[in-house]
């Protein structure tokens, strides 16, 4: 089984020769896959699996025109080959427009640090999450509902096109997340925290003090004020960063949003400035060792580190070589899909604000009312626009980190938000919890990362 997509590359090579006359471009893409999915809400078990899958899609480009058939019985390959070279053929009427990239061929795997989650039994595995509910539960007796899941994935992919690439990748992907919900009367709080790795098991086990937190901060918010509602000066901490630059700026910066959209390609300009000549934001999956590194993008494309905006200014975007094609720029290998279900769309890899110099205590300085917002519970954002909900939160009061407070939103227009950032943090943190959702692809993973931020004029929702 381990073998079977190396086994059949010789037959993918055949098969693109044969059929690829027929469109401008003919890509397939084999994936297996094995994964472990656990999830506990309180002591019951909601999901209990392990499983295998094999499967595949063909993608066909003709005149612009996009064709895309999944399968996951190998023995249907060439009928599925007919039917995304139909529908490209019936749909496309302009021209196809792809951005040059070398042709490949490589076999690479991301690499492990530790143990291998396919060397831990189904048994450890929920031997773990038991351990993690009992840490949630046994924090209060107000904690009255917890929720608990593992999930482990395995992937190996190859890719073959009619341009004569043709890669094998394989890597995996850990995620732990857990909740608990405290309740006193009608006020309810509830508290979260998410681990993911692509490097070892061992980043999921020893997480004891993380988990109690979650519990801890959710029975601490059922006595704490609510924040008065109010615009203030705030400093956020680098996990809040992270979820910042990624939903806020990252989506904006993903090219098919805006070679289609004339308003957004005129917001996104590139050489407009949109923040201070400290601010510095990239994108990329050259990084080792996160949980959006790879070497090659789903169109074979190689992981590469794009710069975004530079000393305040927007200079980059993120591209499928498609985006890149129709806006006469170079292609940056963001064209990811979650599984052979899907078609690969421009998506984040690891999103990062580079760290600054200012030293995190100073960031406080001479605020003479504000917040001091950290980790996050939530949040969405609708184009431009966001709203978050921080973890914890405190006032800030003459410069010093005052009493805590709950209910804490923030929210915004990303441009103006960029443009206040008044001081940039000198540390830094990489989030490894994101997973994440765009055109019904969700739960893809990405790393996000940065240092602590303070901006002005956030408006803070709560008590009014």
């Amino acid at each position: 089984m381990p073998n079977l997509l190396a086994d059949i590359q010789n037959l993918l090579s055949d098969l693109i020769s044969r059929y690829s006359s027929r469109v401008d471009y003919l890509m397939i893409r084999l994936e297996q896959a094995e994964e472990t999915d656990i999830l506990l809400r309180g002591d019951k078990v909601e999901t209990l699996s392990e499983g295998i899958s094999i499967g595949g899609h063909v993608r066909a480009c003709y005149k612009g025109g996009w064709g895309l058939s999944s399968f996951n019985q190998l023995t249907t390959i060439q009928e599925r080959i007919e039917e995304a070279i139909a529908a490209a053929r019936i749909v496309g009427d302009e021209q196809t427009i792809l951005a040059p990239i070398d042709p490949i061929q490589a076999i690479c795997k991301l690499p492990l640090t530790g143990t291998d989650p396919r060397q831990i039994s189904l048994k450890q595995k929920k031997q773990l999450c038991d351990h993690y509910t009992q840490l949630l539960k046994s924090v209060d007796s107000r904690i009255t509902t917890t929720s608990v899941r593992y999930s482990d994935s395995n992937q190996k992919v190859t890719i073959a096109t009619s341009e004569g690439t043709l890669i094998e990748q394989s890597w995996v992907d850990m995620e732990m997340r857990f909740a608990a919900t405290a309740r006193n009367g009608d006020t309810v709080q509830t508290g979260r925290e998410t681990v993911g790795s692509r490097k070892a098991y061992e980043d999921l086990v020893n997480l004891d003090t993380q988990v109690k937190s979650a519990a801890e901060r959710a029975v601490t918010a059922l006595s704490l004020p609510a924040v008065k509602g109010n615009t203030y000066t705030v400093v956020i901490d680098p996990i809040l960063t992270g979820l910042f630059v990624h939903e806020a700026f990252g989506h904006l910066s993903e090219a098919d949003m805006a070679y289609e959209n004339p308003d957004l390609l005129e917001v996104m300009t590139i050489g407009r400035r949109f923040g201070s000549e400290d601010l510095q934001i990239f994108d990329g999956a050259a990084p080792e060792g996160h949980r959006g590194s790879y070497f090659y993008d789903d169109e074979g494309t190689p992981a590469t580190t794009t710069q975004l905006i530079k000393d305040g200014v927007l200079v980059g975007r993120l591209h499928s070589r498609e985006t890149a094609g129709k806006l006469g720029e170079t292609p940056t290998g963001n064209a990811r899909c979650l599984d052979y279900h899907y078609s690969p769309i421009v998506r984040m890899t690891n999103t990062w604000i580079e760290r600054g110099k200012t030293p995190v205590a100073d960031l406080f300085t001479d605020i003479k009312e504000g917040v001091y917002a950290r980790n996050w519970l939530g949040g969405m954002t609708n184009g431009e626009m966001f709203t978050f909900s921080a973890g914890e939160a405190w006032m800030i009061r003459n410069g010093k980190i005052a009493e805590p407070v709950k209910d804490v939103t923030l929210s915004g227009n990303v441009f103006e938000t960029l443009a206040d950032i008044e001081a940039i943090g000198d540390d830094f943190y990489w989030d490894e919890s994101g997973g994440c959702g765009k055109g019904g692809q969700n739960g893809l993973p990405v790393g996000c990362g940065g240092p602590s931020l303070r901006i002005k004029n956030v408006v803070v929702g709560g008590e009014s």
